[in-house]
């Protein structure tokens, strides 16, 4: 088959009509498309009411070496890839100890399905619970304000894309198509079909909960093992003749080791008792950069009009998307900061992410139909290192940071984990809020209106401030006054860096390889998952070596 790209047709087309703009840009006779499919669906939304769906088709038909030859110099006419996944090993029949996969989100979940896949018995060890015993948890604080530190938004099955807009595109070089295996892993556990095609692929929540117990059961049937509420407290460390050491297992919460060569280090980003045990044991840990900042909220409709115009509602558009940045000019901190859109969640609602008693920390959710009243997304401040120092010192300073915003917004909220919100327009103001507008909140447990100047350091408030009337200049209704604040998202992704070499490996521990959002290779999803099908081969690949060198 033959790939053809950037086909573009207007909104409002049939399949006849894919059909004959196939025929003509290939220069086929009637009779020569005997077929094609769908590889990826986007659209081109710059000029409103003229709104374009652009496709990638693979094409079927005789003629497929005479076009390949005659539309050679064509960018867009190129054989269709390869994107199958393939095996890079297969278990030896013995081996010593199986490989340990600690975490199952994005990243643990698929490291788990690649090792089973290929024989290797995988077990995998998740703090929290399984998926559906964790959806009651987390409902108990959206609810009742009953938090479950080992059980809530970011702890247990599935992770903390759980409870998000189930987004599953990312930005990641991946040559070898590993996205791909990643979705259609998604597809055999329930997920719609379109994902496979669609440029802005998403799940929502509810169909999320179904498809990771499907993926758990497979992983069992392959002779795999997860263990719910098991928090590994410890590592079992060995000293290696070249300074490194050696992983050989661990120690749980509850006492009991488990021993194992190859561990699989697939934390969340909020993990960080763990994190904090890694660097205690010698593990190399290094501060990286993240960003803070707001939940804003909109409703959904004046996005749509911002972006579609009169096209607005149309089922294959569905609710408007946006992703916005403002470089700034300067401003409080001696530069100037860069801010941006984060997470954005159509049609969803803004939800309480903690997972740490006394602290307040928002995120946002959607459901695969996005038909809720509002938009939702971060707005956020990047921060370095070198911000820090105020917090802590230190590969650990950044975690500091977190937990002193988030028990500020604590604070602010009225310590009952509401969170802490503003108008926009108040906010723009520099005064303090006294009544909601036109645009209701949709954070759980609730808000507490008020100022937002102390939820963040200065330089981020002024940075925020001046990002907001630029972001009206893209999407207009965005500096509306009832538009609300929400405070705070500081969990954007890891604040730390679990440094690994070009096997995958910790740098100084020989077996562990730290993996997905955590260790600070991944930020979403997809990438996570992608992380953790990259990290399982490179594992795989070294027990069976080791298995060679054993028999020799």
């Amino acid at each position: 088959m033959l790939r053809l790209t950037d086909l573009k047709l207007p909104l409002d087309h049939g399949e006849a009509a894919l059909a004959a703009a196939i025929a003509r840009r290939l220069e086929l006779e009637p009779g020569e498309l005997t077929g094609y499919t769908i590889a990826r669906r986007g659209y081109d939304a710059r000029k409103r009411g003229a709104i374009t769906l652009i496709y990638a088709l693979d094409i079927d038909t005789p003629r497929e070496a005479e076009l390949l030859q005659r539309f050679a110099d064509d960018a867009h006419v190129r054989p269709t890839p390869d994107t199958r996944y393939h095996f890079v090993a297969e278990a030896p029949p013995r081996f010593e100890h199986r490989p340990l996969v600690i975490g199952f989100g994005p990243c643990g979940l698929f490291a788990g399905l690649i090792l089973a896949q290929m024989g290797f018995r995988p077990i995998i060890l998740d703090r929290g619970k399984e998926v559906r015993e964790r959806t009651k948890d987390t409902w108990d604080l959206w609810r009742k304000r009953n938090l479950h530190p080992e059980s809530n938004v970011q702890f247990g099955e599935g992770g903390a894309g759980t409870f998000s807009d189930g987004k599953l595109y990312s930005q990641i070089r991946d040559p070898q198509h590993h996205g791909r295996k990643v979705l259609t892993e998604f597809v055999k556990a329930g997920a719609p079909e379109e994902i496979l095609y669609v440029s802005k692929p998403h799940i929502g929540t509810f169909r999320l909960v179904t498809m990771v117990e499907h993926m758990r059961a497979t992983i069992e049937s392959l002779g795999g093992e997860i263990r719910f509420s098991q928090r590994v407290d410890d590592l079992l460390l060995e000293p290696r003749a070249d300074g490194r050491q050696q992983i050989r297992g661990v120690t749980l919460a509850s006492g009991e080791q488990l021993r194992s060569d190859h561990v699989v280090l697939a934390l969340g980003h909020s993990a960080r008792d763990t994190f904090e045990m890694l660097h205690a044991r010698g593990v190399y840990v290094e501060a990286k950069p993240f960003s803070i900042g707001f939940r804003i909220e909109h409703p959904q409709s004046v996005i749509d009009r911002a972006r579609f115009g009169p096209q607005a509602g149309h089922p294959i558009l569905g609710a408007a998307d946006y992703k916005l940045v403002h470089h700034g000019k300067g401003n409080q901190g001696g530069r100037g900061r860069s801010v941006y859109s984060f997470c954005m969640c159509p049609g969803g609602t803004v939800v309480a992410a903690t997972s740490e008693p006394g602290r307040v920390v928002t995120n946002g959710m959607s459901q695969y139909s996005r038909n809720e009243r509002n938009a939702n997304a971060a707005v956020v401040v990047g921060i370095e290192p070198s911000d820090f120092a105020p917090y802590g010192e230190g590969p650990l300073a950044g975690i500091a940071l977190q937990r002193a915003l988030e028990s500020h917004a604590f604070t602010l909220g009225g310590e009952n984990y509401n969170a802490p919100a503003q108008l926009v327009g108040d906010f723009l103001a520099g005064r303090a809020s006294r009544e909601w507008g036109d645009v209701q909140p949709s954070y759980k447990p609730g808000v507490t209106l008020g100022s937002l100047d102390s939820a963040l350091p200065d330089y981020a408030i002024a940075a925020i401030r001046e990002a907001l009337p630029a972001f009206e200049r893209q999407i207009r209704g965005y500096a509306m006054h009832d538009a609300i604040l929400t405070g705070v998202e500081t969990r954007t992704s890891s604040p730390v860096r679990i440094t690994r070499d070009d096997s995958l490996q910790s740098l100084n521990v020989r077996g562990l390889y730290p993996a997905g959002e955590g260790a600070g290779y991944a930020g979403g999803i997809l990438s996570a998952a992608v992380d953790g099908i990259k990290v399982a081969e490179a594992l795989a690949l070294d027990m069976a070596k080791s298995r060679v060198r054993a028999d020799d």
